[in-house]
């Protein structure tokens, strides 16, 4: 690995070497390495870019490293990757893309994540998005997660973007069945002419399950946010989303909830939070030493943390 593959991968997946279990690299749109487990497959796709990840029922708590990079301009890449969880494994899903861009040309990376989470698995997904490079051409990364989630299931996604990407359209639809539970945890910062747009779609299909989808933001300077939520209970279940942002500069944030209650059992809770660092919370922290820069990055890295 060069110099640019090494940073790319341990700002994304906080790799420096390969990992001991299984893994995929992917690599300017194409693979670059790969290693299995007699408990996690990973098998290339015949009929289209990407990859069929592969859980065996009862797997025990292995971790599998999916990451991809873009390390020059003008890759314009598309993936779609499955995963099939089997019933009663526990994974952990390494995955993140970082894009560098070393011209004006435009680097853009699309993934179609599918997840198919059988009964009783449990899995925790992390990913984190980063833009790199002293190239004026922009970093595009656009996500789409799709989750079906079996009986009695827990899926866990944090997904991260804190530095570097120009534009980001990020979707996420999931389908509960009975006693299931989705837990979404989002950090996004974003400056300059930035653009971030985030959707939550969520159908709650079966008595029990239960939904936790929550956004946390900074948008600087000339940058836009959109943060979209969708919860449909149709179900006796329990729903909450929560989009909370610090808006600094001449920014702007907009957050559109959407709570549908299909069953008299439903119960839907939307919060949405807005605004500018308090005075106080600057002052306090001056008093302590810190310039009012140094003041305003304390306050934000705790809030995204």
């Amino acid at each position: 690995m060069d110099f640019i593959e090494k940073l790319l991968l341990k700002e994304v997946a906080d790799i420096t070497a390969l990992p001991s279990g299984a893994y995929n690299i992917r690599k300017d749109a194409a693979g670059d390495g790969r290693k299995t487990t007699k408990n996690i497959d990973i098998v290339t796709k015949k009929d289209k870019p990407g990859i069929d990840i592969i859980v065996k029922p009862g797997t025990p708590d292995e971790t599998v490293y999916i990451p991809a990079i873009i390390t020059k301009s003008g890759v314009d890449d598309l993936v779609y990757n499955d995963f099939y969880i089997g019933e009663g494994a526990i994974v952990t899903i390494i995955a993140g893309c970082g894009v560098n861009c070393n011209s004006g040309e435009t680097s853009r990376h699309n993934g179609i994540h599918r997840f198919f989470v059988g009964k009783r698995a449990i899995v925790k997904y992390i990913e984190k998005h980063v833009g790199m490079g002293e190239g004026t051409g922009e970093r595009i990364i656009n996500p789409e997660t799709y989750i079906e989630a079996g009986e009695e299931s827990y899926v866990e996604m944090e997904t991260t973007q804190i530095k570097g990407v120009d534009s980001t359209d990020r979707f996420s639809k999931a389908i509960l069945e009975k006693d299931a539970k989705l837990v979404i945890k989002e950090k996004i910062s974003t400056h300059g002419k930035q653009y971030a747009k985030t959707t939550f779609e969520v159908d709650m299909n079966g008595e029990g399950s239960r939904a936790s989808l929550v956004s946390r933001s900074v948008a600087k300077d000339n940058s836009s946010q959109l943060f979209v939520s969708k919860i449909n209970g149709n179900a006796a279940c329990t729903g909450h989303s929560e989009c909370d942002a610090i808006i600094m500069g001449d920014a702007s944030v907009s957050a559109t909830p959407e709570i549908t209650a299909n069953n008299v059992d439903a119960s839907l809770i939307h919060e949405a939070a807005i605004g500018k660092i308090a005075g106080e919370q600057i002052i306090k922290l001056m008093t302590l030493g810190l310039t009012e820069a140094e003041a305003e990055t304390q306050i934000i890295e705790g809030f995204l943390k």
